[in-house]
């Protein structure tokens, strides 16, 4: 049986590994919300600001369409370049998400900025399946 001592220290070596993949996790999310914030069309927190729950609705969607696969990347990382790695992958398929249902819903932006619930809702879904589907994708 081991000694409290010693469970105590093999669960502290772990400290400096969370800090750095929670810094990590952290830098990329805030890169992700920069680049999905420059690509769409519309100010997302300028309509949030103003009260818009479609943008908020659609950002929010593609915040978790993005921290699913992270975290799973997060999880399985041998490394901090391999997390890089594979955040870099789900953050393109996560850009690939919006372009997709952009596409498909061609008013999309008119519906955010006119703060049509419909296309945030679709915006969200979207976002959050892609993300799903990105992270069980996503192996060893």
């Amino acid at each position: 049986m081991l000694e409290a001592g010693s469970v105590v220290m093999s669960s502290l070596v772990g400290i400096p590994y969370f800090i750095l993949y929670f810094v990590l996790g952290a830098a990329l999310m805030t890169i992700f919300v920069i680049l999905y914030t420059r690509i769409t069309p519309h100010d997302e927190f300028g309509l949030i600001q103003s009260g818009n729950i479609t943008a908020s609705l659609g950002l929010a969607g593609a915040m978790i369409g993005f921290a699913l696969p992270l975290a799973k990347a997060i999880a399985q990382a041998v490394s901090a370049v391999d997390l890089l790695i594979w955040a870099l992958a789900a953050l393109v398929v996560q850009l690939l998400a919006y372009a997709i249902t952009r596409a498909m819903l061609r008013e999309l932006p008119k519906m955010i900025a006119e703060d049509r619930l419909p296309g945030g809702i679709m915006m969200a879904a979207g976002s959050i399946a892609c993300g799903l589907l990105n992270a069980a994708a996503m192996s060893l």
